[in-house]
């Protein structure tokens, strides 16, 4: 085994501190450095699910503060990722996921005040009746309890995960990508900072702090049952290797194939905008557009249009014969161009013949994320609608609103394109589970 500087928080003289090795002889095993973890992360979350929805908010609003507080620390150290970034040659839609400012980092800060200011999920009633033999039941919210979530490169990841964790009561174990290390171990600091000040389980939030891969596997397999849910948030490979290997339960975020369908009944101006804004407004995320499909009926006039709007904006068009035929300074897109997520300004789109093709399309080549329908036709919409199974699905609105804090979430863990419990935007109330909660007077079973 090689033997890496595995970093844990620790105390001294009383007072916490961002990160101690915990491999000053060089021999601490990494297996029982993460079991370790996954014991206080456990420890944590009992804790934490004890406490008050006042305490958790309490916590949830000094966190944010103290990455306010942090905001030097964090960028010098953003800007140390982004040097050895731009070092390996990462491409430009990854230095844009990994790259924080003051404006972003603002961001997250207020994303995790909107995160304090939901409503608390833990303890809710979810539904309630009552037997005929006087049984009172009811179905009442608790944490899923220790969740790891393994990520790359977005340190707001860091931030919005550990905030809706605390929020729903559950305890965090984060693993980011190498790239993102230096910011994430600043935004952790100042989370475990805040809630040891506010008598919270400051071990509610921790990062895994090496970068051998042999540490992803540890938490795929439950940290000796310490682990009960894990969150993959990445690209196809990472997701897939989650999938494979997990003996936990897995909220998968799989790639974002998302498509914009205009409709034989679009209003030409919507068109133009939802498109130019679902493909551009930010290229490196998962609810950008990675397919325009264009009904033939409106092609002629409406192609062109959005085409040079995409162009002038700097986007690459890679297009069907069809579609080539109407633009003919596209790119000829290849069968690939309909399975890859670009997460960069390029943009493939085919001519169909009718809605009936642009839903058959969806149905062959999308990963289920999001898709778009552009049209005035409400049954043209409503047949989108019942036909598409996506997880987010929307009728004349950007795809780019696919994100949690859109959704009044006040941030997201990830966009779930499973068939569990917890599918598109995963905020804080699909990060419980339930229990069922009997009131009786003295009922026994004949």
């Amino acid at each position: 085994m090689h033997h890496w500087r595995i970093l844990q928080t620790g105390r001294v003289s009383g007072t916490s501190i961002a990160m101690m090795d915990t491999m000053t002889d060089q021999t601490a095993d990494l297996g029982e450095t993460m079991l370790r973890m996954g014991r206080n992360a456990r420890e944590a979350s009992r804790k934490l699910g004890r406490m008050s929805p006042a305490d958790r908010t309490r916590g949830l609003k000094a966190v944010a503060g103290a990455i306010r507080a942090a905001s030097d620390k964090i960028l010098s150290a953003n800007e140390a990722d982004m040097t050895a970034a731009r070092e390996k040659g990462l491409d430009a839609a990854m230095l844009d996921r990994l790259a924080l400012d003051a404006a972003r980092l603002e961001g997250i800060a207020s994303s995790v005040e909107a995160v304090a200011e939901l409503g608390d999920p833990i303890g809710r009633e979810l539904a309630r009746w009552e037997r005929p033999n006087g049984l009172d039941i009811a179905r009442v919210a608790v944490p899923l309890g220790v969740i790891g979530i393994i990520y790359e490169s977005r340190p707001n990841v860091t931030a919005d995960a550990g905030a809706l964790c605390l929020r729903s009561g559950n305890a965090a174990i984060l693993r980011c990508g190498s790239e993102s290390t230096q910011s994430s171990r600043a935004i952790v600091a100042a989370m475990r900072s805040a809630l040891k000040q506010e008598g919270l389980p400051e071990d509610a939030v921790q990062l895994v702090m090496t970068r051998d891969r042999a540490a992803v596997g540890h938490m795929l397999a439950g940290l000796e049952g310490n682990v009960d849910v894990i969150v993959p948030r990445g690209g196809r490979s990472l997701v897939e290797r989650v999938q494979k290997d997990a003996r936990v339960p897995v909220i998968g975020h799989l790639e974002g194939l998302c498509h914009v369908i205009v409709d034989k009944a679009a209003d030409p101006e919507k068109a133009v905008s939802i498109v130019l804004n679902a493909k551009m407004r930010r290229t490196g995320i998962c609810g950008s557009a990675e397919t325009l499909l264009v009904d033939a009926a409106v092609a002629d006039d409406l192609l062109p249009k959005m085409a040079a709007a995409l162009t002038d904006a700097g986007c690459e068009l890679r297009g069907d014969a069809r579609a080539r035929a109407i633009v003919p300074d596209m790119v000829e897109a290849t069968e690939a161009d309909w399975s890859t997520e670009y997460l960069a300004p390029i943009l493939a789109v085919a001519v169909v013949d009718d809605l009936t093709a642009a839903l058959d399309h969806i149905g062959t080549w999308s990963s289920g994320h999001t898709e778009c329908i552009i049209t005035e036709d409400e049954a043209a919409a409503e047949r989108f609608f019942a036909t598409v199974d996506s997880a987010i699905l929307l009728h004349n609105a950007s795809t780019q609103f696919a994100d949690g804090g859109e959704f009044g979430m006040g941030a997201e863990i990830g966009i779930a394109t499973g068939r569990i419990h917890a599918r598109g935007p995963v905020g804080a109330d699909q990060l419980t589970t339930y229990k069922y909660v009997v009131r009786g007077n003295g009922q026994v079973r004949p």
